[in-house]
């Protein structure tokens, strides 16, 4: 007898998953199954274990499977663009997919949806890029998406913070001719030039792992007294909930916000992709807190990727 609230699987079930190596920590088979029992529709959402050397295989395989789609973490997100028929623009400027459809055709479209939950964030606190100066603390893959985001948004001016300058000017040189609005600038952390950027700031972006297990009280170099008390203070990073960066943020007056609805954002947003109906966003919420509750009570405190 099926339990009220259960997934029934039966031969019509179509499926869904999330590829990456490893996978067996991902949060999203929790996140999408919730949203799928909300939504009442008959799809089922799994991790889907795939090594580098197997990619190519296992994308022909999910293919031929009749997967209607899937996401894609770590290491996967760059190396996937080669199995792919179609690339839409965000994912093909950012050069990242996290996103595969299948349609009925069995066409296969990449897309980068982390674009979409980094922009939802910012309207949670009605923030509008338009016309603003924005750093990005790291120059890394989720700091591609974020900046990203910012130039789709019109913001005025990108600079990217980091501690080497080098690898930051080769990500300004892959964006720069996709930017006709947007100045993009390169910082060194260290250098005293850092704090008048701070002062110039309207959104402060955390895009490095600092502040996740094992190093909980790590944070990037922030003058708290140079960074304007209007500037809001946005850290991808969600589980802490509240990093040390976030916490020393808002001790000293800034708004704050942390990388939960980016997280819940981009995965409503490739749900959507998958099955043409928009879930509810406050059950994935709801399902990730819960998921994350019962996580930190075996391993406290515990970070994970956004997958």
């Amino acid at each position: 007898m099926k339990e009220e609230g259960a997934m029934q699987i039966t031969g019509t079930t179509k499926n869904l998953g999330v590829m990456g190596w490893p996978i067996a920590h991902s949060l999203s088979p929790i996140i999408q199954n919730a949203a799928i029992a909300a939504a009442g529709l008959d799809y089922v959402y799994m991790a889907l274990p795939v090594e580098p050397e197997d990619l190519e295989a296992a994308v022909i395989g999910l293919r031929v499977s009749h997967f209607r789609g899937f996401n894609v973490t770590i290491p996967h997100k760059q190396n996937i663009l080669h199995c792919l028929e179609e690339v839409d623009e965000d994912a093909a400027i950012i050069g990242a997919v996290n996103t595969v459809a299948i349609d009925e055709d069995f066409l296969i479209t990449g897309y980068n949806t982390d674009v979409t939950g980094f922009l939802m964030g910012l309207e949670e606190k009605a923030f509008d890029p338009r016309g603003k100066n924005v750093v990005i603390l790291g120059a890394g893959g989720a700091a591609h998406a974020v900046l990203w985001g910012l130039v789709k948004r019109g913001a005025a001016r990108v600079t990217l913070a980091v501690r080497n300058p080098e690898k930051a000017q080769k990500v300004v040189a892959h964006f720069a001719p996709h930017v006709t609005e947007t100045e993009l600038r390169v910082v060194d952390w260290t250098a005293s030039a850092y704090r008048g950027v701070l002062s110039a700031a309207d959104l402060l972006v955390n895009t490095t792992p600092l502040g996740m297990l094992p190093k909980l009280d790590g944070m990037p170099p922030v003058d708290w007294e140079a960074l304007r008390n209007e500037a809001l203070v946005y850290d991808v990073i969600y589980t802490p909930a509240e990093t040390r960066l976030l916490r020393e943020a808002r001790e000293h007056g800034h708004d704050i916000q942390n990388g939960e609805t980016m997280l819940v954002g981009q995965g409503a947003a490739s749900f959507e992709l998958w099955t043409g109906v928009k879930p509810d966003f406050e059950v994935m919420r709801k399902a990730l807190r819960q998921a994350l509750e019962e996580r930190n009570k075996k391993r406290p405190l515990a970070a994970f990727c956004i997958s």
